[in-house]
């Protein structure tokens, strides 16, 4: 693939820079030998768990799991994910098996890694019995070309080597199309969508000319401010009036327009999370005539975990910083706007302060189970003596929930209003006791003890019937 004209060495940069370059040829050949050799090694290691099974009429499972286990034994050898090494497997037995051109022309340096991966993945969709042609084709079309150039070429030739049209192959691409998310650095995060050409594009062009919209129109409130007439002016024209009103009320959305620096990249992105988040799906089934359906007012959700001291003191985040759930660290602005806004309950998890094992969890927000356990106890307000229906109680926390009080049935009861306000905001005091027992402290320090109604029995215990006499002792005496 190179040809290398060695110059005559001279003094000075050309000589070096020659010299250089032979040692990033030289390197890059051994490398391309190493690296095809260790293809051959993976694709053998393959082999071997195949044959293995394949004595025993192994179904599709069983040689999954050989491969599986073959894997993580490579992977444990390398410190690497088993999954990892899996991939590598397949990729290598794909290369020994359908592009044996492809692999010797790396062994010899003639093509690099990114060529090899180009004409793999390029040939991927062709059947087997073509790959054999488009192997020999591919290395001949490779000659001095980049990876990218290259890819242009095998896409034209894999396209008129293939048995079947565009169009079919199309309907089954259209069964891959998916959505999925890889988690990336500093809070940031690749969402995918893989669609149907046209429509990526179409996508893509829609939030392109949305964007440009947003930044024509920032430049033209830009331009008219600047151009505006000072106020002075408006002041000595009382006709003027109307429209110095009408300025004063866009004032502050001009000041954020004036101020909005997002580049088109940037408003592409916020676009489309808007759209997403806020938009209601045209295919949504429960959609009628009248407007949109229920899929249109499903929000998303995610779990957040957020350190109280990382609330407190955001300066010190990165010793414990908010932890989106499965994807990574969360800054502590976005953390605390989550807890502010979020209407959600938020679940409270008390942790060892040594070994950070999770002792106990709860949550301010009651379950519905809670709900319907406590007013089929309660069925009043447990105040003595009240007789309001539970129904038109609140719950209350007897011992407040923000002084530790767990939101368990165990420190839950119906109160009514006036005797929930008379709780908090007098010194009467109550604890509660087992069993949903509430004592009752008054202010003179008298106690009184309200137990919850108990249920009628469902079950009835009767005196055994008397045993029948025994007939030879007779009948029984008179008295």
């Amino acid at each position: 693939m190179h040809k290398r004209v060695v110059p005559t060495a001279t003094k000075g940069g050309p000589a070096a820079l020659s010299a250089v370059l032979d040692d990033v040829l030289a390197t890059g050949a051994a490398l391309a030998a190493a690296e095809a050799a260790h293809t051959r090694a993976l694709a053998a290691a393959g082999h071997l768990a195949l044959d293995v099974m394949a004595d025993q009429r192994a179904t599709a499972r069983a040689a999954e799991l050989a491969l599986r286990e073959v894997a993580s034994e490579i992977a444990a050898a390398e410190n690497l994910s088993d999954r990892t090494v899996q991939t590598q497997i397949g990729r290598a037995m794909t290369l020994v098996d359908d592009y044996s051109h492809t692999l010797t022309a790396w062994e010899a340096g003639a093509l690099t890694r990114a060529h090899v991966h180009a004409i793999a993945d390029i040939g991927s969709p062709l059947p087997t019995d073509a790959r054999a042609e488009f192997d020999l084709l591919a290395v001949a079309t490779a000659d001095r070309l980049s990876p990218g150039r290259l890819r242009a070429r095998l896409t034209v030739l894999a396209e008129r080597l293939h048995p079947t049209t565009i169009t079919e192959r199309h309907q089954r691409g259209r069964d891959t199309r998916c959505v999925r998310i890889v988690t990336g650095h500093d809070g940031m995060s690749d969402l995918i969508a893989t669609l149907p050409t046209v429509l990526a594009v179409g996508i893509y062009d829609r939030l392109t000319q949305q964007a440009r919209a947003i930044i024509d129109t920032r430049t033209g409130i830009a331009a008219a401010a600047t151009d505006a007439p000072d106020a002075g002016a408006d002041s000595a024209d009382p006709t003027a009036s109307t429209d110095t009103v009408r300025r004063n009320t866009q004032s502050t959305t001009t000041a954020a327009t004036l101020t909005d620096e997002r580049t088109t990249a940037h408003l592409r992105a916020d676009i489309l999370a808007d759209l997403l988040l806020t938009a209601a799906p045209d295919a949504d089934p429960t959609r009628t005539d009248d407007g949109p359906g229920t899929l249109g007012t499903i929000r998303a959700r995610i779990q957040v975990i957020v350190p109280a001291l990382t609330l407190l003191t955001p300066g010190n985040e990165n010793l414990d910083p908010a932890e989106l759930v499965g994807h990574g660290p969360l800054d502590a602005t976005t953390a605390r706007t989550l807890t502010e806004t979020t209407t959600l309950p938020w679940d409270r998890v008390i942790t060892h302060p040594i070994t950070g094992a999770v002792l106990h969890t709860d949550t301010y927000h009651r379950t519905t189970a809670i709900d319907r356990h406590l007013r089929a106890r309660d069925r009043t307000c447990r105040f003595p003596g009240c007789t309001t229906p539970a129904t038109r109680c609140e719950v209350d926390h007897t011992h407040d929930h923000a002084l530790g009080g767990p939101t368990t049935i165990t420190n839950l009861a119906h109160l009514c209003q006036r005797h929930h306000t008379q709780k908090h905001l007098t010194r009467w005091q109550v604890k509660q006791l087992p069993g949903g027992v509430l004592e009752w402290t008054s202010p003179t320090g008298r106690t009184y003890t309200d137990e919850p109604l108990p249920y009628s029995p469902t079950a009835r215990f009767l005196p055994d019937d008397p045993p029948p006499p025994d007939p030879e002792e007779g009948p029984p005496p008179p008295f």
